[in-house]
């Protein structure tokens, strides 16, 4: 079983694109199911490829995760046909945090435009997480900035 362990931020600047390179179109869909509970079901198109991932319920910052990769023209089906509304389009940038760890900055485009997040995987829940000054908010244990939740209620829209 894949288990992630992820911090998410807001962000103050937009003093990270000194750092990251060229960013990879996403475009990724949520099934049907009850808001806020688990498991998280969605597929993702990142760039030429796709993946079916199943999320656990959060235990901290760390939950259970599954994660396929599949036909890019399956996922473009499962778009259409399960995930309706509940879809979130973004650019991700990724560059080294140091220690062997990376960012993924989310540039998010549609009702979500004008959000930007910075993530970063762990490999345990009390390891060490650089803060550049391009850092805001912590938003790790707020489940408003999930994707899940950006794609049922969208930031533009809560503003």
């Amino acid at each position: 079983m894949g288990v992630e362990i992820e911090r998410k931020f807001l962000l103050r600047s937009d003093a990270w694109r000194a750092g990251a390179g060229e960013g990879v179109t996403m475009k990724q869909g949520y099934f049907a199911g009850v808001p806020g509970e688990s498991p998280t079901v969605r597929v993702r198109i990142a760039g030429a490829r796709a993946f079916l991932t199943i999320k656990g319920e959060p235990n901290g910052l760390a939950r259970s995760e599954f994660e396929y990769e599949i036909p890019v023209a399956d996922a473009e089906a499962m778009l259409r046909e399960f995930c309706g509304t509940r879809v979130v389009e973004k650019c991700r940038y990724t560059f080294p945090a140091g220690d062997g760890l990376f960012w993924e900055v989310d540039e998010y485009f549609g009702l979500n435009e004008g959000l930007f997040t910075a993530e970063i995987e762990l490999p345990t829940a009390d390891a060490p997480c650089p803060h550049p000054e391009w850092l805001g908010e912590e938003v790790s244990g707020n489940p408003a900035y999930t994707n899940g939740a950006l794609s049922r209620r969208p930031w533009r829209l809560r503003r």
